[in-house]
């Protein structure tokens, strides 16, 4: 009886050990599983974060070429031809540093981009530089064919402007994992 009492004790003792051992490993298993998904779900957020510093940058680059170009107004309500031609000329002076910003964010957004923003934001970038040369047919040019040709290369340029950013909306759009 008494070996019988003690491979009980034995065997539950065994027993206990494994289902220990068991539970140890399944919860070192939950925790690294929470670890990998915390870890994750952080690096989501970092990533969104520079995502959004990014393509605020280039919107904000968009936008000082746009108060550039949106000076076409004043320059068709200039009185006569040569202050026209001034207003223009100061245009195309000032449109070439906000290219060069284009420029610099677009490689900002190709860092740190998928695909389709990082080339919606290259099409910003080569409508713009298209629109300076239509510019700088517009100083003493005669006839509305160069304006035309501006007007296009504008809206062009406003296209890809409103494509990358709805792009770029979705790219920051990830759900989180964490619920």
């Amino acid at each position: 009886m008494t070996n019988s009492g003690l491979w009980v004790g034995a065997l539950t003792a065994l027993t206990a050990l494994g289902a220990s051992w068991n539970t140890a490993r399944a919860t070192s298993r939950a925790a690294l599983a929470q670890a990998r998904t915390t870890a994750l779900a952080q690096a989501l957020r970092e990533q969104r974060d520079r995502r959004r510093s990014t393509y605020r940058e280039m919107m904000a680059c968009a936008h000082s070429f746009n108060e550039v170009a949106w000076h076409i107004d004043d320059a068709d309500a200039a009185p006569d031809r040569d202050t026209r031609d001034a207003a223009l000329t100061q245009m195309y002076e000032r449109i070439g540093p906000t290219i060069g910003n284009l420029n610099r964010g677009t490689h900002e957004v190709r860092l740190d981009s998928p695909v389709e923003v990082s080339d919606a934001a290259e099409r910003v970038r080569q409508t713009a530089r298209r629109v300076q040369p239509r510019l700088n047919a517009l100083i003493g040019a005669v006839g509305p064919e160069p304006r035309r040709a501006y007007d296009a290369a504008y809206v062009d340029f406003r296209d890809a402007y409103l494509a990358f950013t709805g792009l770029a909306r979705e790219a920051l759009n990830v759900p989180d994992t964490e619920a």
